[in-house]
C-alpha cells in the first residue's frame, strides 16, 4: 500500500490546524450541547432536532478525523528546495495560450484548493501538467473537454 502524502504549503497546514482546534474546541461542544436539548423533547424516534444535531455531530467528527489524518501525512512543500524556475506547490505561476491574455494560478495541496482565489490543486490537470516544468516551457494540458497548450511565462514564490 502506499504511504498516503498530502503535498501542502506550511501556511495550508497551518490553515488545518486552526480548523482542527476551531472543530474540537467550539464545534464539537456546540453540537454535544444541541443533542442534550434535544433530548429533552421526548420521543427520539419522532424527534427532528434530535435527527438533525446527530447527523451534524456525524458530519463534524467526520471533518474531524478528515483534518487529522492531513495534518498527519501532511507534506510540507519547502519551495526552496526547488530550482527557481520550476513549477512546483507553493509557486505562483503565470500561463499563456496563445495570443489569450496571461492568467496566473498558484499551485498548492488539495487541502488548500480555493479555484476562486487562482489556488489550483496540485491534482488538478493544469498543475499535474505544469508541475516540473520551466519557465518558457509549452506544455499540453490535457483535460476532460480536450487539450490545449499553454506556455509558462513566469514562476515566483507564492
Amino acid at each position: 500500500m502506499a504511504e498516503k502524502s498530502y503535498p501542502m504549503t506550511a501556511e495550508g497546514k497551518k490553515k488545518l490546524e486552526e480548523e482542527l482546534e476551531n472543530l474540537k474546541k467550539v464545534k464539537r461542544p456546540e453540537v454535544i450541547k444541541r443533542i442534550k436539548i434535544a433530548r429533552g423533547f421526548g420521543d427520539l424516534s419522532e424527534n427532528s432536532e434530535y435527527s438533525s444535531a446527530k447527523d451534524e455531530q456525524s458530519v463534524v467528527e467526520s471533518r474531524i478525523s478528515q483534518v487529522i489524518e492531513m495534518i498527519q501525512y501532511a507534506n510540507v512543500v519547502d519551495t526552496d528546495d526547488v530550482a527557481h524556475d520550476e513549477v512546483s506547490v507553493g509557486k505562483k505561476v503565470t500561463v499563456q495560450e496563445d495570443d489569450d491574455e496571461p492568467e496566473e494560478y498558484i499551485i498548492v495541496g488539495s487541502a488548500e484548493s480555493d479555484p476562486d482565489s487562482g489556488k489550483i490543486s496540485n491534482n488538478s490537470p493544469i498543475a499535474k501538467a505544469l508541475i516540473g516544468r520551466h519557465v518558457g516551457d509549452d506544455v499540453e494540458v490535457q483535460t476532460p473537454a480536450g487539450s490545449y497548450t499553454l506556455t509558462i511565462k513566469a514562476v515566483d514564490v507564492a
